[in-house]
């Protein structure tokens, strides 16, 4: 079904009005930050009932993008977003956890509650924005922008050692996606466009899909994260405030396990077969060592998160086993 108006723009781009909002209230600081709380619900409550409108009219016979909004915008990158049987599960689980992450911070978030709610909302934005993008410069901003609202969130709201994994979290991050961002400039060199449907029809040279897709890897191994670099994901956790754990897992993970699917395995065929027993040995080695150092945990978060890793072990194996079953 098609909309007289971009439904895919304003399901991302609601929650970064509502933060707008936010931003401009008034009153004192125990008015504000109640004012505040109701906002950010109403508005994640609103995006996430438009959500369902897309889930409800999303065809499911049919592979091809759909919901597509293509717009000019810095030269030959594009405004480009559209949906497809991978992306829009991940569209409609992102405004479902965010109410959820909200409501449970009525009380918890005492402090700078105005802040709080704003770096949530303006971060819904953004995931929504990775899931959405069909330009893979906008992918890239939406990808990396992620970072500063969960680097503050747990960095400013954290428990006693947030500063250290805030930073830990950033750099870990960061460093990876440097990789990407050159792989990226490569891609536009090669192919001539940016545009990510015309990108998975593309036939890279495969010597260059090698190094393209270790480039690749390098981002999305750590987003996973996958052993060895996975070490960053249990102190921020640990240290972030519940909403941001939930989103840490809930969310953030999948990002990883997205990026494999959309752009890995399809742009990069020949290296991803070639290159499958390398994930397939460090998946086995975290799925089993990281389960056992989640039964030695008595902090709960501690847990979760390495159980976290050992289930994305789980979806590495499964969508490098290239099967129909397997993906």
């Amino acid at each position: 079904m098609s909309y007289s108006w971009p439904i895919l723009s304003t399901v991302t781009f609601l929650p970064l009005l509502g933060a707008l909002m936010v931003l401009f209230l008034r009153g004192d600081d125990e008015s504000a930050a109640r004012n505040a709380r109701y906002i950010a619900l109403w508005t994640t409550l609103i995006t996430f009932a438009i959500s369902l409108l897309i889930w409800r009219d999303f065809d499911i016979a049919t592979a091809e993008f759909q919901f597509v909004e293509l717009r000019p915008w810095l030269g030959p990158i594009t405004f480009h977003m559209g949906l497809d049987g991978i992306s829009m599960p991940f569209v409609v689980l992102t405004t479902l956890l965010m109410p959820l992450t909200i409501l449970s911070s009525f009380v918890a978030i005492k402090s700078r509650v105005k802040e709080f709610m704003i770096a949530f909302l303006v971060l819904e934005t953004l995931m929504l924005g990775v899931f959405s993008s069909l330009d893979l410069v906008m992918f890239y901003l939406f990808f990396e922008g992620g970072l500063i609202p969960m680097f503050l969130i747990i960095g400013i709201w954290g428990g006693s050692n947030r500063v250290y994994a805030s930073f830990k979290f950033f750099l870990y991050t960061l460093t990876g996606s440097v990789l990407m961002l050159l792989a990226i400039m490569a891609i536009y060199w090669e192919a001539g466009t940016t545009n990510i449907p015309a990108l998975l029809t593309h036939d890279f040279p495969p010597e260059m899909q090698t190094w393209l897709w270790f480039a690749f890897f390098a981002s999305f191994a750590v987003k996973l994260p996958m052993w060895p670099v996975h070490t960053w994901l249990p102190d921020a956790h640990v240290e972030a405030p519940t909403a941001g754990s939930v989103i840490l897992a809930g969310i953030l993970l999948k990002l990883g396990g997205y990026g494999f699917l959309r752009f890995s395995i399809p742009m990069f065929p020949v290296a991803s077969a070639e290159y499958a027993p390398l994930i397939f040995g460090l998946s086995v080695i975290a799925i089993i060592y990281t389960s056992l150092v989640a039964l030695a945990q008595t902090d709960m978060k501690k847990l979760i998160a390495y159980s976290s890793i050992a289930h994305m072990g789980f979806v590495t194996i499964g969508i490098f086993t290239l099967t129909m079953q397997g993906l």
